[in-house]
């Protein structure tokens, strides 16, 4: 039968000796989307604008979770920041589109003219 080294009675002993509730903390737990930014991305973006670049929730979700935070949730409220803050596509001529028409203002502008009950 060999021996145990020395080495490995004393990391025995230190294995047996941790308690098994011993949980990790996770630093980002309460942090809003803007703190989680500071925190995490400010190093090397100077604003949350435009990082979403109009990606799906889901892609931009798994792309932060497995490359940039540490958790789920963690991802979860950083993928809703920046789509929060995103800008909205430009067009080809490199200037935001101009708002469009609401539904109401197109709809009455399709409505022939009233007849008139005057014959």
């Amino acid at each position: 039968m060999p021996a145990i080294s020395h080495a490995s009675a004393i990391l025995i002993a230190i294995m047996t000796s941790l308690p098994a509730s011993a949980q990790v903390q996770n630093l980002d737990q309460d942090k809003n989307g803007p703190k989680l930014f500071a925190a995490s991305c400010a190093d090397c973006h100077r604003s949350a604008r435009g990082l979403a670049k109009g990606r799906f929730s889901l892609t931009l979700w798994y792309y932060l979770q497995q490359h940039y935070t540490s958790s789920s949730a963690t991802a979860r409220t950083l993928t809703a920041y920046l789509q929060s803050v995103d800008t909205p596509p430009r067009s080809k001529t490199g200037k935001s589109q101009p708002p469009t028409k609401s539904a109401a203002t197109s709809a009455s502008a399709l409505r022939p003219p009233a007849s008139v009950s005057g014959r």
